[in-house]
This record gives structure tokens, C-alpha cells and sequence, in this order.
């Protein structure tokens, strides 16, 4: 059975890097496009690790973190923010809701490998 990871990201540039080298690493991707439909598919997928884009207009990423924090079941699930670098505000809401890891999209994307492979 492959690792699934699962995705909130509206932006193409890095919807199509995290399938590149998740496909590289035989992971499986799915992209999820509202709160709601994460936590349905993290629930569904055993998800391995769960990125999101803390920018994203689809999905409510402070309000997804609380919830899934909250849940007994995917609580473990490591949950991976990125963000651009200038909005720290958002980085400390976004630890403050409960996200495993939050960091600039350039750390994101230079780690991409390793936080979709589990090495974090």
C-alpha cells in the first residue's frame, strides 16, 4: 500500500511540484478543495502527512487545523503550513491552531522530498 498525502493548495505552480515528487517517491496525492474535503479524505485515506497552503481561498487553513486537532483519529497526522515569508502573523496563527510544521514556501519546496517521504 502506497503513503497517501493529502493536499490543500489552491496554486497550480505548487499543486504540480507536490505531484511531481510525489510521484517520484510512489506516494499518492490527492488535492482537497475545502476544509471539509480534507478532513473527509485524510478520514478515507490514512493519510501520511497533510500539506496545506496557508494562503488558500478554498479551504479554511487555521479552521482545518483546529479540526483536525480535535479529532481523536487525526490528531497524528503530521500537518505540514507553508506560507510566504513576509507573513509572520500568519505563521504564529497558524502554529498557535495547531499545525505540526509551518515554514516559508522556500523551505517547503527545498524539503518537499523529505516532508512527503516522512522525514521531518
Amino acid at each position: 500500500m502506497s503513503e497517501r498525502i493529502i493536499a490543500a493548495v489552491d496554486d497550480m505552480f505548487f499543486a504540480s511540484k507536490i505531484r511531481a515528487v510525489a510521484e517520484h517517491l510512489g506516494l499518492t496525492v490527492e488535492f482537497a478543495k475545502s476544509t471539509s474535503a480534507v478532513v473527509d479524505a485524510a478520514r478515507k485515506a490514512n493519510a501520511s502527512v497533510i500539506v496545506v497552503d496557508l494562503h488558500s481561498q478554498r479551504c479554511q487553513p487555521l479552521e482545518l487545523a483546529r479540526e483536525l486537532k480535535a479529532d481523536k483519529d487525526l490528531a497524528g497526522i503530521p500537518l505540514f503550513g507553508f506560507f510566504s515569508h513576509v507573513e509572520t502573523a500568519l505563521r504564529v496563527a497558524a502554529q498557535e491552531a495547531g499545525y505540526d510544521h509551518v515554514m516559508p514556501r522556500s523551505a517547503f519546496t527545498n524539503n518537499l522530498a523529505r516532508i512527503l517521504n516522512g522525514e521531518f
